[in-house]
Formats: C-alpha cells, sequence, structure tokens
C-alpha cells in the first residue's frame, strides 16, 4: 500500500510497550508523529528515540503525540527502554509497537527491499488530528532523523492549517511568510495580512508571521 499526502493514515490495533493499542482511539485529537526504526538494541536507534523522549515539551506545546515501532516484540522493547533511558538520560513516555507479524509495516509501507526485506527503513510520518498524512520522510537504516527539522514541518502545517500563508525555504517560527498566489483582491490582502506585504515579484509576495492567538 502507498500512502500519499492527503490521505487517511490507516487505523490499526496492535501490542506496544504499553499494552494493546487501537491507533486512532490512543491519538485522540492530537497531532501525531508515527515512526519506524529498524530493529531494538541497535545503536542510531537508540539515540533517535532518546531524542525524541527529551522532546516531549516541545511536542506537548504542539499537541503532539509521538509513537515508534519496530517489528520486535513488545517484551523486546521493554528491555531496550531500560537501555535507551540508561545510555541517553532521559524516561522514554511515548509508546513502541510491536509489529512482530508486519502488518503495519505493510499498512504503511515501510520495509523497503531494496534496503532490508526483514526490517523497516526509517519512515516517518505527521498524522494531524483529522487523522489525515500530512508529512511522509523516508531515511535509510544508516542515517538518523533530524527532529528538529520534524518540529519545523509541523510549526509550518500547524501555521498555515490556521492562517492563508506560506512558508519560504528553511522557515523558522517567527520568520517572515507568504502571500499565496490564489489572494489577489487587494482588500481581501488588506484585511487579511495588516501588517502589510513586500513584492520583489508580483508573485512573490512576503508579509511578517501572523501573531498567534
Amino acid at each position: 500500500m502507498t500512502l500519499r499526502l492527503g490521505d487517511i493514515a490507516p487505523d490499526f490495533e496492535q501490542d506496544s510497550s504499553i499494552g494493546p493499542l487501537k491507533f486512532h482511539e490512543w491519538a485522540g485529537n492530537s497531532w501525531v508523529v508515527l515512526f519506524s526504526h529498524p530493529a531494538d538494541f541497535t545503536p542510531v536507534c537508540t539515540t533517535e528515540l532518546g531524542l525524541t523522549a527529551k522532546l516531549k515539551p516541545e511536542f506537548d506545546k504542539r499537541n503532539v503525540k509521538a509513537i515508534a515501532l519496530s517489528v520486535d516484540g513488545a517484551e523486546s522493547h521493554l528491555q531496550w527502554i531500560k537501555d535507551i533511558e540508561a545510555t541517553q538520560n532521559t524516561v522514554v513516555g511515548f509508546p513502541i509497537v510491536a509489529d512482530a507479524d508486519k502488518k503495519v509495516a505493510a499498512l504503511y509501507d515501510m520495509i523497503h527491499p531494496n534496503q532490508s526485506e526483514t526490517v523497516t527503513v526509517r519512515s516517518l510520518f505527521v498524522i494531524d488530528p483529522n487523522k489525515k498524512v500530512r508529512l511522509i520522510i523516508t531515511y535509510p537504516l544508516t542515517t538518523g532523523r533530524n527532529f528538529d527539522e520534524v518540529l519545523r514541518v509541523i510549526d509550518a502545517l500547524q501555521l498555515t492549517d490556521g492562517y492563508t500563508v506560506a512558508t519560504p525555504g528553511n522557515w523558522r517560527d517567527g520568520d517572515d511568510v507568504i502571500i499565496p498566489l490564489s489572494v489577489k483582491d487587494e482588500d481581501v490582502i488588506k484585511q487579511k495580512y495588516p501588517k502589510g506585504y513586500t513584492a520583489a515579484r508580483p508573485y512573490l509576495r512576503v508579509t511578517p508571521q501572523p501573531n498567534k492567538p
């Protein structure tokens, strides 16, 4: 199955480090970062899950829940969590799905045979409260993820959901934003963008980021 942006994230029921888990029910009205790792007790994955645990305050501010997955069993996850917490100086406060039968990996196309026929690659999905897939990033087995980028994109998605703007390359929260080409009427522009804008070209209109409520 190939997932695309805007698709509804497949629901599933699977065992996990916190017991049986129904994905959509667990997600509730939160944003979700669902990410797979190749295997428990591996070095790159240990650092990634440690980073994710340390980002909990940042995720909480954005109404985001994190959930990891590999094809190892729940008991393996529980033993590995002890190592993660000890070596990364953190507390793993999110579940790890035990996808031993690879059911979820198949739903989310997490196994790429030219990388490995048996373990999941480093897939990552950002899913909004309506259960729609909003971001898909796939990293190779040898490269750890950039979680600063994940937070940056969530900030951009939440901003552009709330306001009629787009974000330029390398945008970070607080930077100027772009007025979409779909907004043409000058009266509407004055109403929507009271801080004004500058235009290097007619199609390139830059305005200060709207104030968040």
